[in-house]
Formats: structure tokens, sequence, C-alpha cells
């Protein structure tokens, strides 16, 4: 784990917008037996990025956000279902899923939105 160690805000300045300034940082080994020349938050801090910019719920200051919990677990299944298997990835020319083995053809909406309708079924069902 990367921790941050932030210093003083800056004098006069407003909190909210102004972050205090990160005076240094210190790693700490969390669970497992990581090599730490190679210990990095870069890729999860890139998975966020990516999901904050395909989704504006998770952007801050907005209104765009799920007032039910289960709303927002829906939505975020969502997403991923799309960015793993439906959304063809510009680097390897395949989707997620299909660069992982885990699928061998391209999604398409529709199969996505069949897989939901199914769910919705069993669920009424059971």
């Amino acid at each position: 784990m990367l921790m941050k160690l932030y210093g003083a805000a800056p004098e006069g300045a407003e909190v909210r917008y102004n972050p205090a300034e990160c005076v240094g940082t210190g790693k700490m080994k969390i669970t497992g037996n990581p090599d730490r020349k190679h210990v990095s938050t870069s890729y999860d801090v890139r998975s966020n990025l990516t999901m904050q910019m395909g989704m504006r719920r998770f952007t801050r200051r907005t209104n765009a956000h799920s007032k039910k919990l289960e709303n927002h677990h829906h939505a975020q299944t969502f997403y991923f279902m799309y960015y793993n298997f439906v959304r063809m990835n510009q680097a390897v020319r395949m989707s997620a899923a299909m660069a992982a083995g885990i699928e061998t053809r391209l999604w398409e909406m529709a199969n996505l939105v069949r897989l939901i309708d199914e769910w919705v079924a069993a669920r009424k069902a059971a």
C-alpha cells in the first residue's frame, strides 16, 4: 500500500477545492509477498480513471449517483460486463474477455440485454 503524507493546507486557501500538499510517501506491505521494487498503484489508478470516465456517477460533484445501493451495484455490473465483453480494446483489437481467453467472440449490446432479461426472469421465478 502506498501511504501519502500530507502537510497543512496553504494559508488562506479554501480547503475544499485545494487539497493539502503531499510532503512524502511510504510503502507498506499489506498481504502476500510482493517484490517491493515492483509495487505500484498505477494499475489501480488507471482502472479507477477508466471507470470514472465510463460512468459519470463516479466523478465528483455530480448528481448522477444512485440513491439505492442495489442500483449502484447494477450500474457497476453492467459497466464491467460492457467493458470486458462488448468494448473492443484498441491496443489488442479485441475485447478484454477475448484477450484473457474467456470468450471467443465480441459481444453486442443485445447479448447484455438478453442476459439481463434472463436474470430478471429467473429472479421472478424464484
